[in-house]
């Protein structure tokens, strides 16, 4: 059995020290490297909550009915469907901001063509949906107030930009269009689009 002087021990003992001290370091940085990735992934997963908000919009929705996922509100509807045609105005006004109509009252079972343009001075959107998910996209947007959007049932508008959202109306009940910008759906740039049964649709 080999014997080790006290120089030797303490040489070993070092080199072990300074062994495991370059371990902690690597087991810490690739403990960094994994917080940093779980605080991303988990950032990408509330973006992807509230709908898919990696690019711009479009400025053609439309889709098949049969093909394309529904959302509580409807889902993109074909062009050739399109039983009517609503104007939206988005636009600043001298008490806040709003967006025209006010209101809407649809069938359910229309294909309505929303025809959107900007009129203000300022950037502006707007988006279906129902009440509850819009409150959690406004609330998102929030936190993170240069998010894009690249959802079927919005489109965000410079000043002077128009677009096109072709929809269809499969549930009846309440619903909601707004603009999501922060601060902007509380200077007034929400309204109540109604969906019931076997009415004739408002002009």
């Amino acid at each position: 059995m080999k014997t080790f002087s006290q120089l030797e021990v303490c040489q070993i003992w070092r080199r072990l020290e300074v062994s495991s001290e370059t371990n902690l370091r690597k087991v810490d940085i690739v403990r960094k490297i994994l917080m940093s990735t779980t605080v991303a992934l988990a950032l990408t997963s509330a973006a992807w909550a509230g709908g898919s908000h990696t690019g711009g919009h479009s400025d053609g929705h439309e889709g098949s009915h049969g093909h394309v996922e529904e959302m509580a509100v409807g889902q993109p509807g074909e062009r050739k469907r399109v039983t009517r045609v609503v104007h939206v105005e988005l636009k600043e006004t001298d008490d806040g901001m709003t967006i025209e109509p006010g209101s809407l009252v649809v069938k359910k079972g229309e294909t309505i063509l929303f025809s959107i343009k900007n009129t203000g001075e300022i950037e502006h959107e707007f988006v279906l949906d129902t009440l509850e998910k819009n409150h959690e996209h406004k609330e998102l947007m929030a936190k993170f107030p240069e998010m894009e959007h690249d959802d079927p049932n919005s489109v965000r508008l410079d000043s002077g930009e128009q677009a096109e959202i072709v929809w269809f109306f499969t549930n009846a009940g309440k619903f909601e269009f707004a603009c999501l910008i922060p601060g902007h759906y509380e200077s007034g740039m929400h309204g109540e689009i109604t969906v019931k049964k076997n009415i004739r649709p408002s002009s």
